[in-house]
């Protein structure tokens, strides 16, 4: 299984508003996330792989898996590209 964690050495956030804002250490680039970017930020907890994560954004949404994992898969990309996150395989 492979699960996906955060990269906190890789970023600082914080909170406002019931909004989170991460900064880039590497380059000060901000991203701000809010509703469904925050939702999947919050199920990123180094326990879950993509698929639990989906399965977390749907039943928080009250949608089907499919509804929603292009989405939630798109953005752990984008996660990933900007080097904020990272999959860990387990052994």
């Amino acid at each position: 299984m492979t699960v996906i964690e955060k990269c906190p050495s890789a970023y600082v956030e914080t909170e406002i508003d019931g909004e989170s804002v991460l900064m880039k250490l590497s380059d000060g680039k901000f991203y701000s996330l809010r509703e469904s970017g925050l939702a999947i930020w919050t199920a990123i907890d180094g326990a879950r792989d993509r698929d639990a994560i989906v399965a977390v954004v749907a039943d928080d949404y009250g949608v089907a898996p499919g509804d929603v994992a292009h989405d939630v898969i798109a953005f752990l990309d984008s996660l990933s590209d900007a080097g904020l996150i990272a999959e860990r395989r387990l052994s």
